[in-house]
């Protein structure tokens, strides 16, 4: 008997590709150079004989229902998000999974078919931003977390979005094989070896897409000067503007107010410096313009949804000095 864990990815009749190409990259090819006995991995599309994809793309799948029976982990790269249930044939095959102790991941939106079948009830759970709404209002009993890349319940976790589905798997590859393998998986993807579940969804870059060249050269300025009291008054002086006047305009320009851009400027140098060196948080507060690590730690809390001493410890890059060896790949 093979004692491998079986993956089953469990796919809508129109399915998302690029989340079950993370599922198949995660947990479907082979890594004969790690050592350890892989997963299996088989797909399943729910109630059709083919599932339709974009540019016309069809796959076809050998599995039957009973794959679920067998399966060890069962992945939805994504469902539809309409208040119309999945058959019930599926739903039922999905609860006794459940009953006989087997694992769930979702992405993105998959957490639509576990809520279907009623297997997030009572739990927390989480999904794409863009879906947070209509899940909360289709399924109250769930305790949606909107803000977070992923949520791991046990036996389920589920994924914000598609990126997050990555960090999700990677989380429950070193559960199963430890944190060395996952990372080696980690860079063979050539992503982060790791984030945290709760990390926010969305941090906004610090220069947004609607800039105006009028600016460009106080931002620049500012960037330079960020370890500086910085205030709008400054920013006003160096545009050559009353203060009133470089408010509207530097909103209309970013989208942002002129201390809110300041902040998330702020808070992306520490975060780079929290990933690529060993200094201290006071000497990173005073890098960064902010009086106090006090001031600091509240703010990136605010902003990232992590303590800076958790973020270092999670995305601290490899080559940063005092960082942990990794083994290549």
């Amino acid at each position: 008997m093979n004692t491998t864990p079986l993956v089953l990815a469990v796919l809508h009749p129109r399915v998302a590709l690029f989340e079950l190409g993370i599922a198949a990259e995660l947990f479907g090819l082979a890594r004969p150079e790690l050592g350890v006995p892989w997963y299996r991995f088989e797909t399943l599309i729910a109630g059709e004989a083919a599932a339709q994809a974009v540019g016309s793309l069809r796959l076809t799948s050998d599995g039957g229902m009973d794959a679920i029976d067998r399966a060890d982990l069962i992945v939805i790269p994504g469902w539809s998000t309409d208040a119309a249930p999945p058959p019930a044939e599926l739903r039922r095959a999905l609860q006794r999974a459940d009953a006989r102790g087997a694992r769930f991941m979702s992405i993105c939106s998959g957490a639509f078919l576990l809520g279907h079948a009623g297997l997030l009830n009572g739990r927390r759970a989480t999904t794409h931003w863009r879906h947070c709404e209509r899940f909360a209002a289709l399924f109250p009993q769930v305790r949606l977390d909107p803000d977070v890349l992923y949520v791991d319940e046990g036996r389920i976790l589920t994924a914000a979005g598609s990126a997050a589905g990555i960090d999700a798997g990677l989380h429950l590859i070193a559960q199963d094989y430890g944190s060395a393998i996952a990372n080696r998986v980690a860079q063979r993807m050539l992503v982060t070896p790791h984030r945290d579940g709760g990390q926010r969804q969305f941090i906004p870059a610090a220069y947004p897409q609607r800039r105006s060249q009028r600016f460009d050269a106080v931002l620049a300025w500012a960037e330079a000067h960020i370890a500086e009291p910085l205030s709008v008054a400054t920013l006003a002086r160096r545009a050559a503007m009353s203060e009133r006047s470089f408010l509207r305009r530097f909103q209309d320009a970013t989208g942002l107010t002129p201390m809110s851009w300041l902040s998330q400027l702020r808070i992306g140098r520490a975060r780079a410096m929290l990933e690529s060196s060993d200094a201290q948080l006071d000497a990173i507060a005073t890098a960064c313009g902010y009086g106090s690590p006090e001031s600091l730690r509240a703010a990136f809390r605010r902003e990232v949804g992590l303590s800076p001493a958790a973020y270092r410890q999670r995305f601290r890059m490899r080559n940063a000095p005092g960082a942990a060896a990794i083994t290549p790949p």
